[in-house]
């Protein structure tokens, strides 16, 4: 064997190692944008719920006890605390469709059980009007949250959160 066949054959291996390692890359980047379709990292910026990191899944059907991130409804009240495009609401899902809630002395129940407090007004004094009471529509949830200020479904300028305004489920990470 002479040199210079030595020589290419321990080159030979580069050019297909080169084009593997190419694919290999655009492989990952291709699964990496499709997981990016599906999933997102989302920072709170609120105290109604106690974590500033949420994991998205978009598409995950909501359980109870989940938490939702949604587009809040547009309303002058919310334009006024909010801004004219605020940022995804997460709250936690207290009522799955056809559950029952109720409502009694500005305290919610969802199938008899208390799930939330509404107060008469807001941080800046005006009145809040009461949510939805009744059969939680298919599609739809009552969403709620611990914080004694936060807006959801107790208040009638957030409502029933159906589905085309939820962005996916999260999962508290931090």
């Amino acid at each position: 064997m002479r040199s210079t066949d030595f020589l290419w054959r321990s080159h030979a291996w580069r050019r297909p190692a080169l084009w593997g390692g190419l694919g290999a890359g655009a492989l990952a980047l291709s699964s990496l944008a499709t997981f990016g379709e599906s999933h997102a990292l989302m920072i709170n910026a609120s105290s109604s719920l106690p974590y500033w990191a949420i994991w998205l899944t978009r598409g995950a059907t909501p359980q109870r006890g989940d938490i939702i991130l949604f587009d809040p409804p547009a309303s002058p009240l919310l334009e006024k605390h909010f801004g004219k495009e605020p940022k995804p609401f997460g709250k936690r899902v207290s009522g799955v469709p056809g559950d029952i809630v109720t409502e009694r002395g500005r305290a919610f129940f969802v199938n008899g059980k208390l799930v939330a407090k509404a107060k008469p007004k807001s941080r800046l004094d005006e009145a809040l009007a009461l949510g939805p009471t009744g059969a939680v529509p298919k599609g739809c949830y009552f969403v709620t949250t611990g914080h004694k200020d936060g807006f959801d479904s107790r208040y009638a300028a957030i409502g029933w959160i159906c589905r085309q305004r939820i962005l996916g489920v999260g999962r508290p990470i931090l």
